[in-house]
């Protein structure tokens, strides 16, 4: 269910930077090819599909469906490895270059060539479970020491394959809000470097590397549709460094005519639509409780409002039942599609387009109809296999078997 919305009047809004120097991050089709000319020398490295839903796009009443699958991404589950192991991986270029006055290549870092200098680097983050599970994985390739916090609602599964790429995993009370200040404290006592995916004061360079390293997937977008042109871009959003870094870069990409952008949040945890109503960035606070794990933030990051505040034309508010719902529907196929594996966070964005497509009014005013080509885009696959079972009522696993026999 649609729970809250806002609606920009965009006579009021601030005007979108007119270059990538304005938003205040790496932002932008030439940052994101730089962050590629780095990422694509990882092993594993390749890009994600997009895959076209034609039945669930007619079901909906758009001309064109596309989801970019991000669950396969250096087998983490999850795109967040475009962002924290890239972010690992810059810092550690820059601690070797001012320890040893020698700047290494990318080539040198991952096969060991500074093994000692790394293993004398501790990174550590506060996250809900994916952006740790890069930030340890960035580590660990690295031959860097990681310390991940991880709040008290982050379930078992979550810290257990944190762990598994040799992080001290640390459990905390409170929210992740609560984790991202425990984090930069520990650090500054021990000496660690915070590798975090949200920026506060004093804090923006790294989280800007993050989202450089996610605008990846908007460039590879591009590359994949060709000469298609979305309308609409459909993004879940916590923090709000995902959703501005595809924003910045689709905007800049697309220019003068660029998509609609269209941000999707848990209704407990809608840092940005309380934003978007009060016109500067706005915590909000609870428990923050949703089966979107990875959206359970209640304060905005600085660095992200700005491009979001230009570039967003709607805000959306969902109930975790609207996942629920979109999660099974993927899982079947829709009029024909094949079946997709989405977990609870990764569903999101396309969560916000069903409930949209349900409202004709609200449909009509965001210029949605059968002549729209809608994105969404799949941030992450069964991340967490118990929680998708119980919500789909199949083993994740079980479901790829089928999907590969079916090929």
């Amino acid at each position: 269910m649609l729970s809250g919305l806002f609606l920009p009047d965009h006579a009021h809004r601030p005007p979108a930077p007119a270059s990538a120097d304005g938003f205040g991050f790496p932002a932008g089709p030439a940052h994101a090819r730089a962050a590629l000319a780095t990422i694509a020398a990882w092993p594993q490295y390749a890009s994600t599909p997009l895959v076209p839903l034609p039945g669930m796009a007619a079901e909906l009443g758009c001309g064109a469906l596309y989801y970019k699958q991000e669950s396969g991404r250096f087998r983490l589950g999850s795109f967040k490895a475009l962002g924290g192991a890239y972010a690992v991986q810059r810092l550690l270029g820059r601690i070797v270059t001012e320890r040893t006055g020698t700047t290494p290549t990318a080539a040198d870092l991952l096969a060991g060539a500074y093994a000692d200098s790394a293993a004398q680097v501790t990174v550590c983050c506060a996250t809900d479970g994916n952006h740790g599970r890069s930030v340890a994985w960035g580590a660990a390739q690295l031959g860097c020491n990681s310390v991940i916090f991880i709040h008290e609602a982050v379930t078992r599964a979550r810290a257990d394959a944190i762990a598994a790429l040799g992080a001290r995993v640390v459990r905390l009370p409170g929210t992740y809000d609560d984790a991202v200040r425990h984090a930069q404290a520990e650090a500054d006592r021990q000496g660690w470097f915070v590798v975090s995916d949200t920026s506060y004061p004093g804090y923006a360079e790294i989280p800007g590397w993050i989202m450089q390293g996610y605008s990846l997937i908007a460039e590879e977008i591009r590359d994949q549709l060709g000469a298609r042109v979305p309308t609409h871009v459909f993004l879940q959003a916590g923090v709000g460094g995902f959703a501005a870094a595809i924003m910045a870069c689709m905007a800049m990409a697309y220019a003068p005519a660029p998509p609609r952008f269209i941000t999707v949040e848990p209704e407990t945890a809608a840092c940005l639509l309380a934003s978007a109503h009060a016109g500067a960035p706005t915590a909000v606070t609870g428990d923050l409780h949703t089966i979107m794990a990875g959206l359970a933030c209640g304060e905005p990051s600085s660095l992200a409002w700005p491009a979001i505040h230009a570039l967003t034309d709607a805000y959306l508010a969902l109930d975790d039942d609207s996942i629920r719902q979109t999660m099974r529907a993927l899982a079947r196929g829709v009029g024909g599609d094949s079946p997709v594996i989405a977990g609870e966070s990764g569903a999101a964005g396309l969560a916000g387009l069903r409930e949209v497509m349900a409202n004709p009014e609200l449909a009509g005013r965001l210029g949605l109809s059968h002549h729209s080509v809608v994105l969404a885009i799949g941030t992450e696959g069964a991340t967490d296999p118990a929680m998708y079972r119980e919500i789909v009522g199949r083993d994740a696993a079980e479901l790829e078997k089928a999907m590969a026999d079916a090929r």
